[in-house]
Parts: structure tokens; sequence; C-alpha cells
């Protein structure tokens, strides 16, 4: 561990069908973080929504430790497959915008400038639909992290297992590309 420098990691939900977010600024990225943003999702999914979450199989988002709220179901996506989840596109335009290339005094100007960055998100809903779904598949909460050294509207049953059926869909597909794609040695 590399002792001169410090981080936080920006703990990120988006829903690209109404343009929204939740997130939390949190020192590390850890069974204990994800609760607490599993936690912030909760609140802010709309009184008797339910939320559908994509998350990659990193150890915090699996683990059997989760406190995972009643109006959150958790989908896992295939290991290795970061261009499945729409959150990673959110990353990449943070960072292309106002994360990278950045020299901080202090671990609070760190905080208070990934705060700002996701605000700065936040208050374009259009740029979340538009990244959001630039995969083509409708995500309806795609949640992830970012290191950098609103409410979410759910879904009625129906659409969840609609939603579900498409996601199935989506990774059956990758997953026939992935097995005939040629192999390295």
């Amino acid at each position: 561990h590399d002792q001169r420098t410090t981080s936080t990691y920006i703990f990120g939900a988006i829903c690209p069908a109404l343009g929204k977010g939740a997130a939390l600024v949190l020192p590390s990225c850890n069974t204990d973080a994800m609760n607490l943003h599993l936690v912030e999702i909760s609140r802010t999914v709309a009184p008797g929504a339910h939320a559908v979450m994509l998350v990659d199989q990193a150890g915090w988002h699996m683990t059997a430790a989760l406190i995972i709220p009643e109006n959150i179901s958790i989908i896992p996506l295939p290991a290795k497959c970061p261009e499945l989840n729409p959150v990673e596109n959110i990353w990449q335009f943070m960072r292309d915008n106002w994360l990278s290339n950045r020299i901080f005094e202090s671990y609070n100007e760190i905080v208070d400038h990934c705060c700002d960055a996701w605000n700065k998100l936040i208050g374009q809903p259009g740029r979340i639909m538009s990244i959001g779904t630039a995969n083509g598949l409708m995500i309806l909460i795609s949640a992830g992290w970012y290191k950098a050294s609103a409410p979410l509207s759910g879904l009625v049953a129906a659409d969840r297992i609609q939603f579900q059926s498409i996601l199935k869909a989506r990774i059956k597909r990758f997953q026939k590309y992935a097995s005939s794609a040629p192999k390295l040695a």
C-alpha cells in the first residue's frame, strides 16, 4: 500500500430511464461501504417501487454480508464484462471531463472534487440518459464505484420480470459471442 497518497471512492448508481442517480463518496471500498451505498439507494427509491441493480462480481457486491434492502434486487453480471454495465460509461465520462489529471492538496479536497463532479453529472439528466443507454440496453439502475485519488425510481413487478428477461437475452448473446471468439494461447 502506497503511503504517499490517499484515495476516496465514489459509490454511484444511475437510472438511465429517468436520468437520475445516487452516490456516496467514501474512504474505502469494501462491504461496509457497499452496505451504506445500498441504504442510500433504498432511501431514494420511490415509495412502493423496486430497484434492480446490475453489479459486477467484485467481492463487496457479492458477499453474504451484504444487507440488501427489500426494495432492491441485485443482478450480478458475468465476470469480466464491464461493457454490460452502463455505469462504467459514466465513470469514463467523469474521468474524461472532471476527475483525471488533478493534483489535490488534501483528502478533503479530493472528497469535495468527487462530490462536485457527481453533482455536475446529476445536474445533467439528459447526459445520464444518453450515456447510460449507449450500449443499447435500457438499464434501470446500474451501480458501481469509481476510485478517485437524487432519487431513483424503481420498477413494478411486471417491469422487473420484463427487464430481467431482456438482460438474460443480452447476456446469453454475449456468452455465445464470447464462446465463439478465438482463444488466446
